[in-house]
This record gives structure tokens, sequence and C-alpha cells, in this order.
């Protein structure tokens, strides 16, 4: 599984990591987390708006924070 966290490393965007982290980590799933900071790969993404998440190449999130228990039930 790849996960990709869209943004500049804003605030949000670092908070959005770490709740992808702490989420992969209380699965237990394998997971690539990948932080995506080039506006014009984001944009590629279909993502316009930030943080973002994209997992396996779906967009999950895109310009708020996602809680924790919902990226855990987008990983399974």
């Amino acid at each position: 599984m790849e996960i990709k966290v869209c943004g500049p490393g804003c605030a949000s965007c670092e908070k959005t990591q770490k709740a992808v982290e702490a989420a992969v980590a209380l699965k237990g799933v394998q997971a690539t987390i990948v932080k995506v900071k080039d506006f014009q790969e984001i944009a590629q993404l279909g993502v316009f708006s930030t943080p973002a998440v994209v997992i396996d190449g779906q967009v999950k999130c895109v310009g708020r924070i996602p809680k924790q228990s919902e990226i855990e039930s987008w990983i399974g």
C-alpha cells in the first residue's frame, strides 16, 4: 500500500502526516508513506487543495485534516 500525504509542509500537512503514521502503526498494515511537496505532482494526482491523502492512487481526503479513525477505515 502506498499512502501519499500532499502538501507544502504547513502545520495542517504535518498533523495529517502524523495521523496517517499513527493509523498505519495502529492497524499494523504494510504501507509506504510518501510526503509529496511538489505542487505539479500534487496537481497531477487531481488534488488542488492541501492537505490531502491519496491511497494507492485514490484521493481520500482534500483540504482538511482527516481524523485518525477515518484513515484507519481507509486502510482496512
